[in-house]
């Protein structure tokens, strides 16, 4: 039986008989005037553990209102919402905060790392602030991830001295810094070139193949070349939902 707490990704494994992430007849409203303007309408998903998934659509798609979802950011106006089990739609605002700080890695479009703060500051403070690690651990856990990302010798600059894809592998850093088991990025690539944003894109494909499960919300059709399931949002609801031949290759996808 799968414990109502995130686990590690190896946990997830383990309980694979139940999705990871669970959208139930999700509906949000955001205004009551004139009936309400609906950013999502009665959206069902269910995701397993593991694996990249790009959530794409045009703008007002309803694509950031589920992330946010997601990531309990905000709550829905009907339905539930689950990851690992926690009914993440039910937590308060205290709680929310908490359960993300542990349990999920958020990229932004615009990185949002702290100016006054080097790289290796910027990785370090999730650990801080969670506070399981020692200071020692918590040193050789930020340097690691700044290696995994490609970024080491970047370490102790102020982020305006990196060019775009170094500060957005610094988020992914930051985002990771805790181990979640799941990392999602709204629009990651959206403020980069071509060709940094097909690099950036090589690190969440790998933190996938890793065994944390990776949610990309993007309006680029061409992630389908990372990811292994794309599901497209249309006037806020589930337009498609397709495994890609990454997909095929990978693992297989429950729907």
């Amino acid at each position: 039986m799968c414990p109502n707490a995130l686990p590690s990704p190896k946990g997830v494994a383990e309980c694979s008989s139940r999705p990871f992430i669970r959208f139930e007849s999700v509906t949000k409203r955001y205004s009551e005037a004139n009936g309400g303007d609906l950013a999502l309408r009665d959206v069902s998903l269910s995701l397993p553990a593991g694996g990249l998934v790009a959530i794409v659509g045009k703008s007002g798609s309803g694509k950031s209102t589920l992330l946010n979802l997601l990531t309990a950011v905000d709550r829905p106006t009907a339905g539930v919402v689950e990851v690992a089990g926690v009914a993440v739609h039910q937590l308060d605002e205290t709680k929310a905060a908490l359960w993300r700080r542990a349990s999920v890695g958020i990229v932004f479009q615009f990185f949002q790392l702290l100016p006054s703060l080097t790289v290796f500051e910027n990785v370090l403070l999730p650990m801080i602030l969670l506070g399981q690690l020692t200071s020692r651990e918590r040193a050789d856990r930020a340097n690691r991830l700044l290696e995994q990302v490609g970024i080491a010798e970047q370490a102790h600059k102020l982020p305006t001295a990196l060019s775009g894809g170094q500060q957005q592998r610094c988020a992914i850093a930051r985002a990771l810094a805790n181990d979640p088991p799941l990392l999602v990025a709204d629009e990651p690539t959206g403020n980069l070139d071509s060709q940094t944003a097909d690099a950036v894109l090589q690190v969440l494909r790998g933190q996938a193949d890793a065994g944390k499960t990776v949610v990309v919300v993007t309006h680029e059709l061409d992630i389908a070349r990372t990811a292994d399931r794309i599901i497209t949002l249309s006037d806020g609801r589930v337009a498609s939902d397709e495994r890609t031949a990454t997909a095929s290759k990978t693992r297989s996808f429950s729907s």
